[in-house]
């Protein structure tokens, strides 16, 4: 009961992030009020806030094929407007959250007034990419609140347009992460402690993505992510499971639902794409720092991946 009288007496804005350090001192105080979060580390959790505002539409927030390394919350104060993801279309309604995740194609549409806050999180350790995350949640009588706080702390986050192509393009991502980066400690402190506020809703409710249970698999994901800009064969990946390669091979499809070379490939294209938006480099060398020396097939791979060849790509998120 002492802990739950602790976390009654503190939260509030200003002490959100004196809130977060307590739980990371205390883990084994808040299994039980947060299950999902049993193995999650606060402290390699650090989400980037790129961008935070407010904005109400008159039928024009209507864009076509969005797609970016960042995840995208919203919080709705009025009026409806709607998602249409690759497997549904999600009405957005009044004081309920939206999560949409990172490198996801949907479309946005609106046909009348639109109100809601946003916030787009780059969040760079992934440390969330093997939870499947509820699109909705219910609100908070807080939430409110507490993007007007973010609002205040960060007005030059503050989106010029709506159009996603004026956001989504290298010189902004990479601009906006620095400057996250640079803020006052203190500013950087509560706008972390609120961001997680934020995402511990969908956490709650949130599923584990192909949880590993085989630890000699689990390893050599590890390995994999580690080692995303080398050449990785699968002769590596076996023998750092300490596995024969055929072994392997079946193990990891029975773990995953996919052969570990399609998990790899997925996981270095999301890579190249992230490269392809927030650097300047050469199409030829985003590839060979990925461990792809064959541009032909590097291309093919990323064009079914994405749905676009990689030119192609980066001019479609850096062109207004």
């Amino acid at each position: 009961m002492r802990a739950k009288v602790v976390i009654i007496s503190i939260i509030s804005v200003e002490n959100i992030a004196i809130l977060f350090h307590f739980i990371d001192m205390n883990p084994e105080l808040f299994v039980s009020l947060h299950p999902v979060m049993k193995n999650l580390s606060l402290y390699h959790l650090r989400p980037l806030m790129l961008n935070v505002g407010f904005a109400s539409h008159h039928g024009d927030w209507n864009w076509k094929n969005v797609r970016s390394p960042f995840a995208r919350l919203y919080y709705v104060t009025e009026g409806t407007a709607q998602i249409k993801l690759p497997t549904c279309v999600i009405t957005l309604r009044p004081h309920h959250l939206y999560l949409v995740p990172p490198y996801i194609v949907h479309n946005d549409i609106c046909h009348g007034f639109f109100a809601h806050y946003y916030i787009h999180i780059y969040e760079e350790q992934r440390v969330l990419e093997d939870w499947d995350f509820p699109v909705e949640v219910n609100g908070c009588e807080i939430d409110q609140h507490l993007m007007q706080r973010l609002c205040e702390t960060n007005p030059w986050m503050r989106l010029p347009q709506s159009d996603p192509a004026s956001y989504d393009n290298r010189t902004t991502l990479k601009d906006n992460i620095l400057r996250n980066r640079q803020l006052p400690f203190c500013d950087k402190m509560e706008s972390r402690g609120i961001l997680l506020i934020f995402l511990s809703r969908f956490l709650r409710q949130a599923k584990p993505r192909n949880r590993v249970s085989d630890k000699r698999i689990a390893q050599a994901m590890d390995y994999a992510r580690s080692n995303i800009s080398s050449h990785i064969s699968m002769e590596q990946l076996s023998s750092v499971a300490c596995m024969s390669k055929d072994h392997f091979i079946r193990m990891f499809k029975k773990e995953t639902g996919q052969t570990p070379n399609a998990w790899l490939i997925s996981k270095k294209m999301e890579r190249a794409e992230l490269l392809l938006v927030t650097t300047i480099q050469p199409v030829k060398q985003i590839a060979l720092s990925l461990g792809y020396e064959d541009m032909a097939y590097f291309n093919r791979l990323f064009r079914q991946h994405v749905g676009m060849p990689p030119q192609q790509y980066r001019l479609s998120a850096t062109n207004a």
